[in-house]
């Protein structure tokens, strides 16, 4: 998935990458970029590059080392990485296939083995935790809505740090319908409307509000929580179908 990752990206993380590489490298399994640096989502002044680092086994000695350079490379856009191991990745996938599917799909390995190149997500878990998932966001839509009190920001708010987390769960449904998941976010909804019955400009008008800072009025708010409300609420039934149907 080496292709995934644009010189750009390549050249901010690599100073990161050779100072830990430089004081650690015998206890480290690999490094890897994920998330949206490797997809057009991408925005350079805004967008955080997300990576994992893979120890052999868990080393608490190289947090207390990571910490004091994240000062140092956050003001270049550099987020702290998850630190794993393989065994916790092995013994963690029915837990969160979610998110294993979703950096399965996007990452770039530019240190050590590919771990994650060859991960078996079991639909089984990647059905519950999606069931899950939906029913947290249904219940965190609705309080939401109720604790913003018609405040037309704090509601702006609520949508603009809900709607990332909705297009890796996308992805996870797309899977169980036996699609392929694409990597940008104006293709999962694309995908998502054609398999299902859900309307998804809704999401986009929201991510591309998000990204301008837009603002919203009100009215067109209540219309924007209704949306989110009836797709996810729909989301539901689809994995609830895919269960009746296994």
């Amino acid at each position: 998935m080496e292709s995934l990752l644009r010189n750009e990206i390549k050249d901010k993380f690599d100073p990161f990458m050779q100072e830990i590489l430089a004081d650690y490298q015998n206890r480290i399994h690999s490094i890897h970029i994920t998330g949206s640096a490797l997809t057009p989502d991408y925005d350079p002044k805004h967008s955080d590059i997300n990576s994992i680092c893979v120890l052999h086994e868990m080393d608490l000695k190289f947090l207390e080392y990571l910490a004091p350079l994240g000062k140092k490379y956050g003001k270049r856009k550099l987020a702290a990485p998850l630190i794993m191991t393989p065994e916790y990745i092995q013994s963690s996938l029915d837990v969160f296939p979610l998110e294993f599917l979703n950096i399965k799909l996007m990452h770039a390995t530019i240190f050590g083995e590919d771990f994650f190149r060859d991960l078996a997500i079991d639909i089984s878990d990647l059905r519950h935790q999606c069931e899950r998932e939906i029913k947290v966001r249904l219940t965190g839509l609705r309080q939401s809505y109720l604790s913003a009190a018609g405040n037309r920001q704090v509601l702006s708010e609520n949508f603009y740090n809900v709607i990332n987390g909705y297009i890796p769960l996308f992805r996870g449904v797309l899977l169980l319908l036996g699609k392929a998941p694409p990597l940008a976010n104006a293709d999962v909804l694309t995908a998502l409307q054609a398999e299902t019955r859900i309307e998804t400009a809704v999401f986009q008008e929201v991510l591309t509000a998000k990204k301008q800072r837009a603002g919203l009025s009100i009215e067109r708010l209540i219309i924007i929580f209704e949306s989110f409300y009836r797709a996810t609420d729909i989301l539901g039934d689809i994995v609830n179908d895919f269960a009746a149907q296994s």
